[in-house]
């Protein structure tokens, strides 16, 4: 009975010992494979972060653009196309990575929309009148000014409004929502009401409406609106800077450097101030 209950114990310490062998292998190898799939996809971010030679292997440029901006970026509803300064920048941007503006496809953002669309990696770069801010920087990197505005306000053609300092109690504000206009009119004029829209057009529309007082947002985008409708206009008066940049996700050095090159190259053979004069109407300040 000994030998018997001895060998049995003997068989059971084996089996055990052989099932911790295999857990631990198991477990050895399960650890294995995922710090290899961590490497991987580590490696494969690495790897990602480089839009520039994304750019040149789809051989076409995505960027993030307006649709309902004059002057900047409006479609064009009896040919479609989207036209205006920021569309001609980015064509040109297009030619000179992949050598045709015409490789380039041309995605609709908005104020609210454009950072996420680039960060999930919709689109390569946002050239959509974007202000240059501390705030904006941390979520995306900018290139150098490529055209400085500064807000204002559009109002009727006999209103009483001719500053932001006849902005009354009571009176309302419209603007875009997730732009730099809202939380500047806020600072400048705290005792308006601010009624926010998804784009500039949908606020344009309440404006007309007589959903407000007045429509406030970058002077050059205001101009764009008061071409469309000559019972309106816009202060002479701006009472902030705003510098336009080109956005990138963080950390795409290659193509902001290809973006800095660029705006560099087409300021001194003037193909800036062609661009700036077709749709501004005037040769920029020096």
């Amino acid at each position: 009975m000994k030998r018997k209950t001895v060998w049995k114990i003997w068989i059971t310490l084996a089996l055990i010992a052989l099932l911790s062998i295999t857990a631990l292998a198991g477990c050895s190898s399960e650890s294995s494979t995922s710090n290899k799939g961590d490497g991987a996809k580590s490696t494969e971010t690495s790897a990602g972060t480089n839009t520039l030679e994304k750019i040149k292997k789809r051989g076409k440029l995505i960027v993030g653009v307006k649709y309902d901006l004059n002057l900047f970026g409006l479609k064009n509803p009896e040919t479609g196309k989207v036209e205006g300064f920021d569309i001609d920048i980015a064509k040109g941007l297009a030619k000179k990575i992949l050598g045709d503006e015409n490789k380039i496809e041309l995605k609709e953002v908005t104020s609210k929309t454009r950072i996420p669309m680039l960060n999930n990696g919709e689109i390569d770069a946002i050239i959509a009148t974007m202000t240059i801010t501390e705030e904006r920087k941390k979520e995306v990197d900018f290139s150098d000014v490529y055209f400085m505005a500064g807000q204002s306000l559009l109002v009727k053609k006999d209103s009483k409004i001719n500053s932001v300092k006849d902005l009354k109690k009571g009176m309302t504000v419209l603007t875009a929502k997730g732009s730099t206009s809202a939380q500047n009119i806020r600072k400048a004029a705290p005792q308006v009401n601010v009624l926010e829209f998804e784009n500039y057009a949908e606020a344009f529309t309440a404006l007309k409406a007589g959903q407000g007082d007045a429509l406030t947002t970058d002077n050059a985008l205001l101009w764009g609106m008061a071409k469309q409708d000559p019972n309106y206009r816009v202060l002479d008066e701006t009472f902030t800077e705003e510098p336009y940049g080109i956005a990138v996700r963080k950390g795409d050095k290659e193509l902001l450097q290809v973006i800095n090159e660029y705006l560099k190259e087409i300021k001194e053979n003037g193909e800036y101030d062609k661009i700036y004069e077709k749709w501004i109407g005037k040769k920029p300040q020096q």
